[in-house]
């Protein structure tokens, strides 16, 4: 699990670090970090935080998050049946 976790981090990082490569990699998190509003200790950032910045950087503000976007309904009604186990 933690594999797929840190190549997905990696996949996500490169490119974004490639546009601004004048940067090392820790000023690079630093700045992915305050970008997210992360507010804590960089040592405690976790990979979550990286990985949902970095698939949402590049998007528009309104867009939602792509984990959540597969569980919305746009139709109030469809989204209770679907959670009561009614419809599939």
């Amino acid at each position: 699990m933690k594999c797929h976790r840190i190549e997905e981090l990696i996949e996500l990082l490169e490119p974004e670090w490639q546009k601004d490569n004048d940067t090392n990699l820790l000023a690079f998190l630093v700045k992915l970090a305050n970008e997210a509003g992360y507010k804590g200790e960089l040592a405690e950032l976790t990979d979550d935080v990286l990985i949902y910045h970095l698939k949402m950087r590049n998007s528009d503000k309104s867009d939602m998050i792509p984990g959540l976007a597969k569980d919305c309904e746009d139709d109030f009604k469809t989204a209770i049946l679907r959670a009561r186990g009614v419809i599939k």
